[in-house]
């Protein structure tokens, strides 16, 4: 296993190449009557699988207080409870929950607001301070955002937050954060098929990390989706369209699968690899929710970036596709 480490931006806190995406363990939640979650699930295999995780070389957690109203950063919190020198974390503000109801009840980006929704995720965490701490409101306007900076910057004096950043792939609102030498990531969509160039090019300019949700599709690029797939009524995936963007997915996975997978990687791993190639600011937090996940996903550090030329034929092919 290789020992290769990445770096927060600007914070200088090292974090493993492959992250742990925490939505998927918070189980159900709803919006407006709308699932964000991914369904059931057994916090007893959440737990085993951050376990492995961590066994496996995975070092940065990333949640959000949203994630199953509170559940996922509760669930968190037990698994690492005794191990929080050997991890580093990363919750995310904004959204206003009734964890009781299980629902997203608002959004609030007020600076008294910021400061109860930091208090509230310290305490489900059960940690004294959140490594790194990320608006997740992807569309809140960039001059009303300045106060949100604001905030943030006076939750990193009293201690109670290491770093921050902002979850968003617009660059204009991006550069808002990056203008604070405390700005440490953002956190943006990419993965092998949808890449995001615009923010590349912003995040390594301004000396940021870039996390990137979406890695594996939510599981699209994984290779166990076919155009019959189903999803239960309580997992956000339903809204998936196999007759067309993730229906274009899976038909462009299929023209580079043997490239992901040569050396002995699986689908998956092929998939995290080339995130790792395309920039060294990108941390990948793939969605795991299970222990087999976990060890997975993590094979991707052993393996390492992609080669040159194995991007060039993916890079190729894609554009034959009209995908780049």
């Amino acid at each position: 296993m290789t020992t290769s480490k990445r770096t927060l931006g600007r914070s200088g806190i090292a974090v493993s190449p492959i992250g742990f995406g925490c939505w998927a363990i918070g189980g159900p939640a709803f919006r407006d009557g709308n699932p964000i979650g991914w369904g059931k699930v057994d916090d007893e295999e959440s737990v085993a699988a951050i376990h492995a995780a961590l066994d496996a070389g995975v070092t940065f957690f990333d949640t959000a207080n949203v994630y199953g109203a509170g559940h996922s950063e509760r669930v968190l919190a037990r698994a690492l409870a005794g191990k929080w020198d050997d991890v580093v974390i990363a919750t995310k503000f904004g959204n206003l929950i009734d964890e009781d109801a299980k629902q997203a009840i608002g959004r609030d980006a007020s600076p008294a607001s910021i400061r109860e929704q930091c208090d509230a995720s310290l305490a489900r965490l059960g940690t004294d301070v959140i490594d790194l701490y990320q608006f997740h409101i992807g569309d809140y306007d960039p001059v009303q955002a300045e106060e949100v900076v604001g905030a943030l910057e006076g939750l990193v004096e009293a201690g109670k937050i290491r770093s921050f950043g902002w979850s968003t792939d617009d660059p204009e609102r991006a550069r808002v954060f990056a203008r604070s030498p405390h700005c440490a990531a953002i956190q943006l969509h990419a993965n092998v098929i949808d890449d995001n160039p615009t923010m590349v090019d912003l995040i390594e300019s301004e000396n940021l990390a870039g996390i990137n949700r979406g890695p594996l599709a939510m599981g699209a690029l994984t290779g166990k989706f076919d155009r019959q797939t189903t999803f239960a009524d309580d997992d956000v995936r339903r809204r998936f369209d196999f007759s067309g963007k993730e229906g274009r997915t899976l038909d462009a996975l299929e023209r580079i699968r043997d490239v992901l997978t040569s050396g002995g990687r699986t689908l998956a791993q092929g998939s995290l690899c080339w995130l790792l190639a395309r920039t060294p600011a990108f941390v990948p937090i793939p969605g795991i929710r299970t222990v087999a996940q976990a060890q997975d996903n993590a094979g991707a550090i052993a393996h390492g970036p992609l080669s040159e030329s194995e991007m060039a034929e993916i890079e190729s092919t894609l554009k034959q596709l009209s995908l780049r």
